[in-house]
């Protein structure tokens, strides 16, 4: 008897990066074993145009059916959450996000803060990154009381992929049915340090 899909994974790449890109093409099968359906959006044509990738991200959010987890990174990042704004999703798993970062765009405001229509979010980002502060981030979880993982890792968190598939899998088993939803922890709720980074 075929598994029931859980709901639809979608992949958003980065800047330079590509619809197969490594860390897509190593996350995929985790999202597939977890029970969800994945699709890898294309932006290739729309290098410099994230606001035109949330765009097709919202379109494609539109014609399908079930829950959908937005997964993006870098660019893809702020293009999920962009998405997430414009749409209710399942989840957001950002690694690396390009937040507050939009000065960088010409004529595009500078976000203060990000309101996602999820509850469930989990951000990855390495302490090494050299092209996007992992201090974003951590400003982006306090504001949202989301889950946090600074992984000894660079940017592109292509040494990371063992803890990314293991982030993802528990991440996905969260939000499947009959599965504890990740949620947002109480406000009370102290960050820790492990040796496998900051998780909050």
């Amino acid at each position: 008897m075929e598994r029931q899909s859980a709901g639809t994974v979608l992949f958003s790449h980065g800047h330079q990066s590509g619809p197969d890109g490594q860390k897509i093409r190593a996350l995929r099968p985790t999202a597939e074993t977890a029970g969800w359906t994945t699709e890898s959006i294309d932006y290739r044509d729309l290098r410099d145009a994230p606001a035109e990738r949330a765009e097709r991200l919202v379109e494609r959010i539109d014609a399908l059916d079930g829950p959908i987890i937005l997964v993006g990174s870098s660019m893809g990042g702020w293009v999920s959450m962009a998405a997430a704004e414009a749409r209710n999703c399942a989840g957001l798993f950002l690694m690396a996000p390009a937040l507050f970062l939009e000065h960088r765009v010409p004529d595009a405001p500078l976000r203060q803060s990000y309101q996602p229509k999820t509850d469930a979010i989990t951000i990855v980002h390495g302490w090494s990154d050299e092209i996007i502060p992992w201090r974003n981030s951590l400003r982006f979880a306090r504001q949202l009381s989301a889950s946090l993982h600074l992984l000894d890792s660079d940017h592109r968190l292509e040494d990371a992929i063992a803890d990314l598939k293991t982030l993802l899998a528990r991440f996905l088993n969260r939000q499947s049915p009959g599965g504890k939803p990740e949620g947002r922890p109480p406000e009370a709720a102290h960050p820790e340090i492990n040796s496998r980074g900051y998780t909050q």
